[in-house]
């Protein structure tokens, strides 16, 4: 059983349970991000198993008529076993989403992985347009030319500052020069793009400079949070009439993830503890 400090940021270990919590959360106007627990696997087997998931929660979602929609992390579903095995699973799992009308997210890891997982969702945006979507970490000083290089790519951008603890030599350390970061590449976005903007952020001047940036432009865009984060601000912007997304992992491997989360990153841990007590 989940304890309950881990509950509050895991939408079960089964597919049942973590549906149920989207429909919940599509009762409060939130739709759900649904990524299934696991990551790093060296073993082609696992990428495989983990793939086979995903296709089987697309069916589920579209059965089940919920707002919801998956995101696979890279080390998940092939990348640590070599780019190629990666890539075909990634585009296997857009296609059968794009078959049911359905949609995919792409997390980002670690700086080492950004080259592969950006040259799979260039490919596959263009096969699949719409289907897809990837995330980018605002952190990385090379952040600025791959929203470029991507600004005409059919496939949705989820902007993140960025969880991965980096050397100084390639990514912003300091919390203020990510904070300037974000906000060039979120003006940067709006200014070049009029659709599929993902403001992944908790930080209520970031969602502030988004909506500004939104009215000024023309341009939609969704506001993506965690589970357990800012629960009640999400309901809020829902009713406000913002799109709203809350991204929920679910599966039996909620400890490795807790544990991989801290790890990665100190910072990780006080960020979970201030979203228990609410602050």
């Amino acid at each position: 059983m989940i304890p309950p400090i881990a509950r509050r940021f895991v939408a079960g270990e089964s597919v049942p349970v973590a549906l149920e919590h989207a429909r919940a959360r599509n009762g409060d106007g939130v739709a759900v991000i649904l990524n299934l627990l696991g990551e790093h696997y060296d073993d082609p087997a696992a990428a495989r198993a983990d793939t086979d998931a995903y296709l089987a929660l697309l069916a589920d979602i579209a059965d089940s008529g919920l707002d919801a929609c998956v995101s696979v992390k890279p080390s998940q579903i092939g990348l640590d076993v070599s780019d190629e095995l990666f890539e075909e699973h990634y585009r296997e799992i857009v296609a059968r989403a794009h078959e049911l009308d359905a949609f995919v997210w792409c997390d980002m890891e670690d700086a080492d992985t950004t080259d592969a997982t950006l040259d799979a969702f260039e490919s596959i945006a263009a096969e699949y347009p719409w289907s897809v979507g990837q995330c980018i970490q605002s952190n990385l000083k090379r952040t600025r030319e791959d929203l470029d290089r991507l600004r005409d790519v059919p496939g949705k951008i989820r902007l993140v500052k960025g969880a991965y603890e980096e050397p100084a030599s390639i990514a912003y350390t300091e919390k203020s020069r990510v904070d300037r970061a974000y906000r060039e590449d979120l003006r940067f976005l709006f200014e070049h793009r009029d659709r599929g903007v993902a403001v992944g952020s908790h930080d209520p001047a970031m969602i502030a400079l988004a909506d500004r940036l939104a009215r000024e432009r023309g341009t939609d865009y969704e506001v993506q949070m965690l589970m357990g984060v800012r629960d009640e601000a999400q309901r809020d912007l829902a009713a406000q009439g913002v799109d709203v997304a809350q991204y929920a992992p679910y599966g039996t491997k909620w400890l490795s993830y807790f544990y991989r989360r801290v790890r990665e990153r100190r910072q990780n841990l006080a960020f979970a503890l201030r979203a228990v007590v609410g602050q």
